[in-house]
């Protein structure tokens, strides 16, 4: 018996019992239908609260605090050396401090006789290669190579998209609304209001100023090349928006210029107040902040890990957060989808009941096919692909619901804006649908090709498995016993 033999004689026997056939069908649909809907909200609430992390900041990334509770302790140095061990763990991408020089006063010039004037308190030392490695963006300009040499005194930099609108007016007094302008700044017309500085055309001077330990003032300068222009990005860093990037050797020789000035050769170290009111004393012995970048999200944790068993305690990820939200929407899933799988287990006795009453209706048949030879396994295979088509069939129709019951949710608004629903909130039901926090605006539903496959194969599984039984007892049947049935 050829399989194609299989095939008809199973879709012949479903055929001539429409009835009975239907009611199984319609609780494998019912089934499979639930499973697949209740694995897609899961889909796209991970979905949306992956997306919500992302604007949060790169989920790939690991930020290292240089600070201690109290005294120093025995945290190792965290300096270039050290920067080079993080770079060379297998799953790091690249690593970067983000290096403030936290005493350096200096301000930045631009304009016809210093007219305007900026603060330098938003600017870090950064590795450049690290940036592009870490997705930063620019809208304009390129990037600065560690070799590019502009000349003494001059100084490439990166500012961020709004950096411009840093300068104040200084022959406008302080209390004076002209003083300084702001981004989205409109006029009585409704036009932009630009800045006062163009930093890609107008000069740009840095002024250091310190005092030695008589009083007087001592100056530097310095000049301010823009090179290129941030696309701001506050998730990655709030020096896109209105700061200044720089190399972190050019940063380094503007605190060392400092420091001649001054005659105060003490570095940036300083304590900050967390929010339970402990004071951390920043470490005396390295950078104060160094960004990791991880090659996937699965290893930040691992490398996180890794970086503590260094030594460095003050770490900040979204792993936790993340694992958080998995486990949340994990524990909701399995409690519906408990509810789906007892749908589907109830199909799965319908469809042995309803293979028990075929093999006793055609108890004569099978006898008939005994005594002209037929061999055992092909009777049971006959019964284990009716009872497969079974499941099959219901997997498929199924499967065509829950894509209809997915656009439906998806664009639930929309449907009942269309009834004149339109000043009904939804936002609560969206939320709770679409990801534990809500509120992301994406999918409700989500159906990826490998759902669709899995909720074929698990219905068709499920009719084999429960008819095998009643498959197994069809080949026990006596041939002569069979024939004599009426």
């Amino acid at each position: 018996m050829k399989i194609s033999d299989l095939l008809r004689f199973s879709t012949d026997s479903l055929r001539r019992r429409k009835g009975r056939t239907a009611l199984t069908v319609i609780g494998v649909v019912v089934g499979t239908f639930a499973i697949i809907v209740l694995i897609s909200l899961g889909i796209a609430s991970n979905a949306q609260n992956e997306a919500m992390l992302q604007s949060w900041g790169d989920l790939t990334q690991i930020q290292i605090w240089n600070y201690a509770y109290g005294s120093v302790g025995e945290t190792p140095k965290l300096d270039d050396e050290m920067l080079e061990t993080f770079r060379a763990h297998e799953h790091v991408v690249a690593a970067t401090p983000f290096y403030s020089a936290n005493n350096l006063n200096g301000n930045i010039y631009a304009g016809k006789g210093d007219r305007y004037e900026a603060y330098m308190w938003n600017s870090y030392g950064v590795d450049m290669d690290a940036l592009q490695a870490m997705e930063f963006q620019l809208q304009s300009g390129s990037w600065i190579s560690e070799d590019t040499n502009l000349g003494k005194k001059k100084i490439p930099v990166l500012v961020g998209a709004n950096f411009a609108y840093e300068f104040q007016d200084t022959r406008k007094s302080y209390n004076s609304g002209k003083r300084q302008r702001w981004a989205g700044q409109t006029d009585a017309l409704g036009n932009p209001v630009a800045p006062f500085v163009d930093v890609d055309k107008d000069k740009l001077t840095l002024k250091l100023v310190a005092y030695d330990n008589n009083g007087n003032e001592k100056t530097s300068e310095y000049d301010l090349v823009v090179v290129g222009v941030f696309v701001s990005d506050t998730s990655k860093h709030y020096f896109t928006e209105s700061g200044i990037a720089m190399r972190v050797s050019d940063m380094k020789a503007l605190e060392k210029e400092y420091q001649r000035l001054s005659g105060n050769k003490t570095n940036s170290s300083g304590s900050v107040m967390i929010s339970n009111g402990t004071v951390m004393r920043e470490q005396d012995n390295g950078y104060q902040e160094v960004y990791v970048k991880v090659d996937d999200v699965d290893n930040v944790g691992d490398v996180e890990e890794w970086i503590h068993d260094l030594g460095y305690e003050q770490t900040n990820s979204m792993t936790q957060i993340r694992e958080e939200m998995q486990a949340s929407v994990v524990k909701s899933q399995l409690i519906l989808g408990g509810t789906a799988a007892i749908s589907l287990f109830v199909a799965a006795l319908n469809i042995a009941n309803t293979m028990m009453m075929s093999i006793y209706e055609r108890t004569r048949e099978i006898g008939i096919m005994k005594v002209l030879g037929c061999e055992i396994s092909k009777i049971r295979n006959m019964f284990l692909v009716e009872a497969g088509c079974l499941g099959l069939l219901g997997g498929i129709i199924g499967v065509a619901l829950s894509y209809a019951a997915s656009a439906i949710l998806n664009n639930l608004g929309t449907i009942v804006a269309l009834f004149g629903g339109g000043g009904v909130d939804l936002s609560g039901l969206l939320g709770s649908m679409g990801g534990m926090y809500g509120g992301m605006g994406g999918a409700i539903s989500i159906i990826p090709p490998w759902l669709v496959l899995l909720g074929l194969g698990f219905s068709t599984l499920v009719g084999v498995i429960f008819g095998l039984w009643p498959a197994v007892k069809a080949t026990r049947i006596s041939a002569l016993e069979a024939i004599r049935h009426e």
